[in-house]
């Protein structure tokens, strides 16, 4: 029985002690007020004596996935729902470089990576690929796309792509007069060419994971 790729991920978020603390104010000051704190009402609330170390958590909670802000807006700061959450679990170390081609020395690094940092705060979801239209963008079958949800792209991104209400589809977007030329990374297949009307665009991937077994 195939193991689900993605079991890592349901850990929980690994947040400090004072980044707990902020965001259980925040949760606390929107049910007693029915709006979101300011970066004062929380330095205040919380004891601290700079609105830039606010700042600070506030940044690394919207890292995270916790927060949501919107920068033109006063009292932005939004609890992200539990279920909306990305779920990053632990951080990979990043220890250097590495060439395809000729050797190359890796370095120690204090740096890491983790799923947050491919898909933000975005409302993404994943797919496993099946098929190989598009090999050529290094896209296998069996790799997993990491997509975000929306219903308009660019000409040229990747897209999840709903053709005729029945069939969805991972191909590049091009839009063309009152068609849509869905186009495959493979020299051996030809593109779809569908009427605008008959295609939804579903998402489209920023990222793709691939397990080695």
């Amino acid at each position: 029985m195939r193991t689900s790729l993605f079991f890592r991920y349901n850990a929980p978020m690994a947040i400090t002690r004072r980044q707990k603390e902020v965001l259980d104010f925040l949760q606390n000051f929107v049910v007693e007020n029915g709006y979101s704190p300011s970066f004062e009402e929380i330095a205040s609330g919380l004891g601290l004596r700079s609105v830039a170390t606010v700042h600070k958590h506030i940044s690394n909670l919207e890292r995270k996935g916790l927060l949501d802000r919107e920068r033109n807006r006063s009292r932005s700061i939004d609890l992200v729902p539990e279920g909306a959450r990305v779920r990053t679990g632990q951080q990979v170390p990043l220890l250097g470089r590495i060439a395809a081609g000729l050797p190359v020395e890796t370095t120690q690094a204090a740096e890491s990576i983790s799923l947050q940092d491919v898909v933000g705060n975005r409302d993404v979801f994943a797919l496993e690929v099946r098929g190989d239209s598009m090999r050529d963008e290094h896209i296998l079958s069996g790799d997993y796309v990491f997509v975000e949800r929306t219903r308009t792209a660019r000409p040229g991104e990747i897209v999840v792509a709903l053709v005729r209400g029945a069939e969805t589809t991972l191909k590049r977007f091009y839009p063309e007069g009152n068609s849509i030329r869905l186009q495959p990374a493979n020299t051996e297949m030809a593109p779809i060419l569908v009427p605008a009307a008959q295609v939804a665009i579903q998402g489209r991937v920023l990222g793709v994971l691939r397990r080695y077994r």
